[in-house]
């Protein structure tokens, strides 16, 4: 029998069966779709994580002050103690001790009431300077941002984020507006672009301030010098080891620690970040399409119980076939193409719903899906070829008959 002729005569079997067909190629269809969507979150996860750790600036270096311990022997973690100081920031900030940091931005952040008239508005005020805008990668809306002079000053200006403008004046167009912090009244020199959120908080709801205008007027207090983190970003990409380094060996020596171990500050780069996040992403994706992949076996049984119940059907046509000289291989590839059909028609149809469900599922979650050409691709293959494994025994099964037993079949 010709390919052709096989190819018609196995698409006729399956339409002259078309509810019997259709439920087999279900089990196909929703592994497939499970597998795509999978796989999708997945990635889209991953996209997303390593926007929001993009968002935090370029090539950029997070230095943290180390820890405090309690008279009673408590740690607090990383991020307690007051290690870091504007010396730090200074010194990191020089050409000749660290040629490969390009910039430097200390913060000092406070969590502070704002008051305009009688609406108030608690948030975090971020005390840095004029370095920070780069730095972090961010731009502004309307107005400008501090500057050196303003830092020299202790001028009261800020810059706010759009959220914090909403809350306070129900608009952002704010430039020239004033609030108070402390009874102490701020003018509104810029509103920063938005920028959405990182992990822990929105980005978009703060107000920038001065880093001494923070140190002295704002917190003041005994730690007024230290800062809460020092942004460092390197002159390029391929510096961000080097400075890592360099910032490294700066602050042992600042603070005159001779091991590294005992470093009373931490260091995180965004590859590391992102090194993590992408990391725990994709053991969540393999196990997830794993899980969904577990229903593509159920459809392949599916085929091969559908299949079985095909060739006990028509072992009269098998053994009048077999009468007329049909060899073997002949039943058995006839019995293999129609599996293998169903396997293809169950792949794209599921191909087709795991796309169109990455296209609706993002506007009733927060997570974008994003489609991969190689599941879509992969999964199609993977489901002909289900449906080829699992028709090859009903297939042998069919080829092994004697004609005269299957012609005398009831």
């Amino acid at each position: 029998m010709r390919l052709l002729e096989t190819l018609r005569t196995g698409w006729g079997s399956i339409i002259s069966h078309r509810l019997r067909s259709g439920l087999t190629m279900l089990g196909i269809l929703i592994g497939i779709a499970a597998v795509i969507l999978t796989v999708g979150l997945g990635l889209g996860s991953q996209k997303q994580v390593g926007a929001q750790i993009s968002s935090l600036g370029s090539n950029l270096l997070i230095v943290s002050p180390g820890s405090t311990t309690s008279s009673a022997g408590i740690r607090g973690g990383f991020g307690s103690a007051s290690t870091l100081t504007t010396v730090d920031a200074k010194a990191l900030a020089s050409k000749v001790a660290a040629p490969d940091i390009g910039a430097v931005a200390p913060v000092k952040t406070a969590s502070e009431s704002l008051t305009n008239g009688s609406t108030n508005w608690t948030t975090s005020v971020v005390g840095t300077t004029a370095s920070w805008l780069d730095v972090r990668s961010r731009t502004l809306s309307s107005g400008r941002f501090i500057t050196q002079d303003d830092d020299d000053a202790q001028a009261t200006v800020a810059v706010i984020g759009s959220q914090t403008a909403t809350e306070l004046y129900g608009r952002t167009d704010v430039v020239g507006q004033t609030f108070t912090v402390n009874n102490i009244e701020f003018t509104v020199v810029g509103v920063l672009a938005s920028a959405g959120s990182d992990s822990s908080s929105s980005l978009d709801d703060q107000a920038v301030v001065p880093l001494a205008t923070a140190a002295n007027r704002v917190v003041g207090g005994t730690t007024k010098n230290s800062v809460s983190t020092i942004y460092i970003q390197a002159a390029s990409s391929d510096q961000l080891s080097a400075a890592d380094q360099e910032a490294t060996a700066l602050l042992l020596q600042l603070h005159h620690i001779t091991s590294s171990t005992s470093a009373d500050f931490s260091i995180a780069s965004q590859e590391s970040l992102l090194d993590t996040a992408t990391s725990v992403s994709k053991t969540l994706t393999v196990l997830l399409t794993g899980i969904a992949a577990l229903s593509l076996l159920v459809g392949g049984i599916g085929v091969m119980n559908i299949m079985l119940v095909s060739v006990s059907e028509r072992t009269r046509e098998i053994g009048l076939r077999k009468a007329l000289g049909a060899p073997p291989s002949a039943i058995r590839r006839q019995f293999l193409v129609e599996a293998t059909i169903l396997g293809l028609a169950g792949g794209l149809l599921g191909a087709v719903l795991g796309i169109v469900g990455a296209k609706v599922l993002p506007h009733f979650i927060t997570t974008e899906l994003v489609i991969s050409p190689l599941a879509v691709g992969g999964s199609i293959v993977i489901a002909v070829a289900i449906g080829m494994i699992f028709g090859v025994y009903p297939a042998a099964r069919a080829a092994r008959m004697a004609p005269i037993d299957a012609l005398r079949s009831e």
